[in-house]
């Protein structure tokens, strides 16, 4: 049914909408360019060269996301608080302090042996288009209006900006710091769920550090680049109170990113296939936003055929296929940060010791533009290990945060380039060898039959230490280099068929290098149930492909309603609530008035089970359990545990009737008032109410939950997801289907602003054609860029 409505969706477009042409004169081109963009916004790049290819890219990235791009380039550049004022001075510092300091002629090579071609003629495509564009600052995006600004001149810094990575893991290593001071490291291990593990002592939580000097705000500036810009900031100062919900607000962001961010993919070979070819599926979750994260594109030249998506600021692509394999990810826990104390010379502050001597830090200043026209002067200080985030005058320390990904070759995604132009299996993991942050799971599917999955990333050896909790930086516990990248997890062709990844663990308990990569990984409910779909016996096709990410089950539903089966409650609504879930499918559809039950339940559960199992002083510093630490809390049969059962499930009814009415048949889980999603604009409290409506998409109904494979969060308000899906068949590139919401273009002025959303909040898809004869077929406009 849903692909009849992809194909109908096709005809529709194709036969109710004409084409448009025009031609532009561009300098810095060599050759002439043809763009076709498609009826979903997707431009078709069609260069004679490879330096036109990547010009074009970035001119049509910046036609498309420029107040997306700019916001980029300020955050890269550490000049937010040239735009939004003063309150933003720590974050520039803090991208400053961890700015790239190495070759960029040799960073550059890394991505690809014509990187700085590349990279510099993507950044010339995009200077191009805003230097046109300025000379009409009238038709700029109403954002720089709103803000009064212009968006300024990128250069190849901006492009390899490290400040939007998916990094790990210095606030969880200090705050486990904080917990062994708190409540010990057995405590620790029992709450949290740490694995693999082969002993009960595993991992070490040894601090070597005083724990009573970790409670204090150590890494204020690290948290400061790395946290999303606020547009309703103010410049004068906050109140205390204010302060405090600012922490709150910092904890929530940084505790949600680490719950929600993840990805499904998964490949199966041709034995499990309708096709008889091998399959693709990726979905990445992410922040859902307006604009989206990514961004399709199609890039055409001799040596490169390629088509997926990537971020906008990004030359090539991160997902895709090409004329001979599809490949996609998901994150792989590697950990490569550690919070390093130092002991500083009490009579010169920027002296510490190591291995028995005092060591000068290296210093560097900087001078970062203010709003008001003023420059501030910041200190930057660096000791061997890395940047400088905290300096305890008192107590003689200072605290530095070894980060791995500021070593050459460590910009998001921008490897991909490599992989973009492989051939076959080997030619892939070869390109993998080069993707060093984040860590993923890149998995492969070629059209001859190959599959395989290699994990990718930078994993430092630590071999006397697990850098899970600070440790002194006095030359006792250091990184003896990184494992190299062919040395992590991998597969070729596996006998089952198939390989499935969730961010759930892949890595055997007796992994030789185990402390170079994580020992948190997500809940493994969707991969569990990933792998039960995908073995039920039936040869799977491209309908099922998008069942499976829209798939609504609920693992933990089905091992906790059960636990209901043989209760009874006095209270009638209860008692109504336990019988609608009993005869419940675990499914959390839209409609269903038990999956409202259910999640608010299990909300209620966690809740209660959290507050049974974590000390109060320990709160501040773990906000939730991981589930399984919850469900196997409550899978002992105890009179106590049944009666927390009903308790909860009381609550539950009660918090429906409050937000939703008395009337059960009003309790549908997916609606305005529950489960939904409205995707609001950063800058939507900074306009009228007119432009608010043209800029804010929603409410529309959605289903799931954060361990649904249809992966929604566990907020009301769906915070993260997929925004991006890809599914491929490789006997057919043409078959390819894809979504992007809520639409390819960041401008509300544009068709491709919001035209994908409906279609998403659908778990619908539309077609990602590769042929030229099909893409002509669907053409909206064909633009011919001319030197």
């Amino acid at each position: 049914m849903r692909y009849l409505f992809i194909l109908l969706l096709f005809c529709l477009t194709t036969c109710c909408q004409g084409q448009s042409a025009q031609t532009l004169k561009l300098p810095g081109l060599q050759q002439r360019v043809e763009i076709i963009r498609d009826r979903w916004g997707v431009n078709h790049i069609y260069a004679k060269n490879e330096h036109d290819l990547f010009f074009a890219q970035g001119y049509s990235a910046a036609q498309d996301r420029l107040f997306q791009m700019e916001i980029w380039r300020r955050q890269a550049t550490g000049t937010v608080a040239e735009l939004l004022g003063q309150q933003e001075t720590k974050r520039d510092i803090g991208t400053r302090l961890f700015r790239f300091r190495g070759n960029i002629d040799q960073e550059l090579k890394h991505y690809h042996p014509h990187g700085p071609q590349i990279i510099r003629a993507f950044v010339e495509g995009i200077n191009t288009y805003i230097n046109q564009i300025l000379k009409t600052p009238e038709k700029l995006p109403f954002e720089f209006g709103v803000l009064k600004t212009r968006p300024g001149l990128w250069t190849p810094e901006v492009v390899i900006s490290r400040h939007q990575g998916l990094l790990e893991n210095v606030r969880d290593e200090l705050n486990f710091g904080r917990l062994v001071k708190l409540i010990g490291p057995d405590k620790l291990r029992e709450l949290q769920w740490f694995h693999p593990s082969v002993q009960s002592a595993e991992p070490d939580l040894t601090l070597h550090v005083n724990g009573d000097e970790l409670f204090q705000p150590i890494l204020e500036l690290y948290e400061a680049f790395r946290l999303p810009l606020k547009f309703q900031g103010r410049e004068s100062k906050i109140d205390e109170n204010e302060a405090c919900h600012s922490r709150d607000a910092i904890d929530k962001w940084f505790a949600t990113e680490k719950q929600y961010v993840g990805s499904n993919n998964w490949i199966i070979s041709g034995k499990r296939s309708a096709s008889g070819y091998p399959m693709l599926a990726n979905d990445p979750h992410r922040a859902q936003s307006t604009p989206s994260l990514r961004y399709w594109v199609h890039l055409n030249a001799p040596g490169w055929n390629v088509i997926g998506a990537g971020e906008p600021t990004l030359p090539g692509i991160s997902i895709g296929h090409n004329d001979y394999g599809t490949w996609g990810l998901t994150i792989f826990e590697t950990d490569n940060e550690d919070l390093y104390v130092y002991e500083t010379n009490p009579a010169n502050p920027n002296q510490y010791r190591y291995k028995g001597q005092w060591v000068t830090m290296k210093t560097l200043t900087e001078r970062i533009p203010m709003k008001n026209g003023q420059t501030v002067s910041a200190t930057l200080k660096y000791t061997r290990h890395g940047p400088v985030v905290f300096e305890d005058l008192n107590h003689h320390k200072a605290y530095a945060v070894r980060a791995g990904w500021l070593e050459t070759g460590c910009a998001p995604y921008l490897a991909s380039l490599r992989m973009n132009q492989a051939r076959n299996w080997a030619e892939f993991r070869q390109a993998c060898l080069f993707s060093r942050i984040p860590g993923e799971n890149m998995i492969w599917a070629e059209r001859n039959g190959t599959i395989g999955w290699q994990v990718v990333g930078l994993a430092p050896i630590r071999k006397n230490f697990t850098g899970l909790v600070p440790v002194p930086g006095d030359g006792r516990f250091e990184w003896s280099g990184y494992l190299p990248i062919q040395q992590l997890p991998n597969k070729l062709n596996p006998p089952e068929g198939y390989v499935v990844t969730a961010n759930n663990n892949l890595t055997p308990a007796d992994f030789p290098y185990r402390n170079a990569i994580g020992w948190e990984w997500a809940s493994p409910s969707r991969a569990h149930r990933i792998e039960e779909v995908l073995n039920d016996g039936k040869r799977k096709n491209l309908v099922d492909f998008m069942a499976l990410q829209a798939d609504y089950l609920s693992i933990p539903a089905r091992t906790l309603v059960p636990l209901l089966q043989y209760l009874a409650s006095p209270n009638d609504r209860t008692e109504q609530a336990l019988s609608l879930l009993r005869k419940w499918d675990y499914q959390l559809k839209p409609e269903s008035v038990a999956a409202a039950i259910y999640v608010a339940w299990e909300g209620q559960l966690k809740q209660a089970v959290y507050e049974q199992k974590v000390p109060q002083v320990a709160q501040p510093y773990l906000k939730t359990l991981p589930s399984k630490r919850v469900i196997d809390a409550l899978l002992t049969p105890t009179p106590e545990r049944d009666s927390l059962l009903l308790t909860c499930l009381d609550r539950a009814v009660a918090e429906l009737t409050e937000r939703l009415g008395s009337d059960t048949d009003d309790w549908a889980y997916g609606q305005r008032k529950n489960k939904h999603i409205t995707l609001t604009h950063p800058l939507s409290d900074l306009v009228d109410k007119t432009m608010q409506q043209k800029i804010n998409l929603g409410p529309v109904l959605r289903g799931g939950y954060a361990e649904t494979v249809n992966a929604t969060s566990n907020d009301l308000n769906q915070t993260h997801g997929a925004s991006f899906r890809i599914l491929v068949d490789t006997e057919n590139w043409d078959k390819t289907l894809g979504i992007n919401t809520p639409g390819q273009s960041g401008n509300p002025d544009s068709p491709h602003y919001g035209d994908l959303f409906p279609i998403w909040a659908e778990n619908n898809y539309f077609p990602v054609y590769f042929s030229k004869e099909k893409i002509r077929n669907v053409a909206e406009t064909t633009t011919t860029l001319q030197p």
